[in-house]
């Protein structure tokens, strides 16, 4: 592991409604987006939680009876790693010379998983994730990433990490990802847009705090894209009076976070689609730990230290077959060194 410490980029994060349920569709949007920042001079473009094919808004609306409607559908329309839609994200990282972070439904056989792919701007994939743990009624859709999910990799732009939604509100995983020397990271939200009023803790103001506490905390550079609900996501998702209260149109809360946790951009309108920009210098990075380093000058490994299991969870050991054992390991990536990023730090 090498840390890059001076050098000085524009990233971009994405405010904006999928195309609900629509893969193909959503691949075209994820394109013109990536092409648009690229064109501003963005060297990364960070998207949402679950943008392809869009979050699964109605485990918060009704009975799972209910949602059963949405479920072959949804199923139908998540993306698979090595896919024909997932190489063409990668030629458009590629084509337009500039690093994606993805937020996206993976298909894996029978299961799926709230996801995020780092592709660089060659068009690599770097290493592939998954959540941690589903929050709450996610559980009744998604399965489970392991250890190996909360690493943070060697890139041309500097050490990147990332996680989804409310995995920054748990602290033990936040200091996994702050000891491997996170420089940018990936903060992807699903929109604000739920039980507004009701819940304060799934509101905008709890979580872009979560977000910038985590830049904070860890001096690093913090993406936090968002999208947002559209008009069309409701009228397939509201069918009565009484869930058109629960999930409002908008709900984009899009931010950019510096080192020291101040905010980078201007926000826009909560219903805008858009791309946020800010500069980011690697070099502010030394000047906030100066203040404080959880995981070097400022700790204290004799009075605490994490128990951090970082190998891949396999359902199958094969003791007499290579290529099938590795064949079991996810994430999904490319090459060896990809792989091996994904079970921790590379030295």
């Amino acid at each position: 592991m090498q840390s890059i410490i001076n050098q000085k980029f524009k990233v971009a994060a994405v405010q904006a409604a999928p195309e609900f349920l629509d893969l193909d569709a959503g691949i075209a949007k994820a394109i013109r987006l990536i092409e648009e920042a690229s064109a501003a001079g963005a060297s990364l473009i960070a998207f949402p939680e679950v943008w392809l094919p869009g979050y699964p808004w109605w485990i918060w609306l009704d009975s799972p009876a209910w949602g059963m409607k949405f479920v072959q559908r949804h199923f139908e329309n998540s993306l698979e790693v090595r896919s024909e839609q997932f190489e063409k994200i990668k030629a458009a990282a590629a084509a337009n010379k500039i690093f994606v972070v993805l937020g996206f439904c993976e298909r894996a056989g029978g299961s799926l998983y709230i996801a995020q792919a780092i592709i660089d701007d060659q068009g690599h994939l770097i290493a592939t994730r998954r959540k941690l743990k589903p929050t709450h009624a996610e559980r009744t859709v998604y399965g489970e990433g392991d250890g190996s999910h909360l690493a943070v990799h060697d890139t041309s732009l500097g050490r990147m990490g990332a996680l989804s939604c409310a995995e920054h509100a748990q602290p033990l995983t936040k200091f996994a990802m702050f000891s491997q020397h996170e420089q940018i990271h990936i903060a992807a939200w699903p929109s604000f847009s739920i039980y507004r009023g009701a819940a304060f803790q799934l509101s905008a103001q709890a979580n872009n705090a979560v977000s910038q506490v985590y830049a904070l905390e860890g001096q690093c550079y913090v993406l936090a894209p968002c999208a947002t609900v559209s008009k069309a996501m409701l009228d397939m998702l509201i069918d009565s009076d009484s869930k058109s209260s629960l999930l409002l149109e908008g709900g984009g809360f899009a931010m950019i976070y510096g080192p020291d946790g101040a905010p980078l951009c201007a926000p826009l309108d909560e219903k805008a689609e858009g791309l946020l920009y800010a500069d980011v210098d690697l070099g502010q990075i030394g000047v906030a730990k100066a203040a404080f380093d959880p995981v070097g000058h400022y700790s204290r490994p004799d009075v605490f230290r994490l128990l951090f299991n970082n190998k891949p969870a396999t359902l199958v050991a094969d003791f007499g077959s290579e290529p099938l054992r590795e064949a079991a390991k996810a994430p999904v990536a490319e090459d060896a060194d990809a792989l091996s990023s994904n079970t921790g730090m590379k030295d």
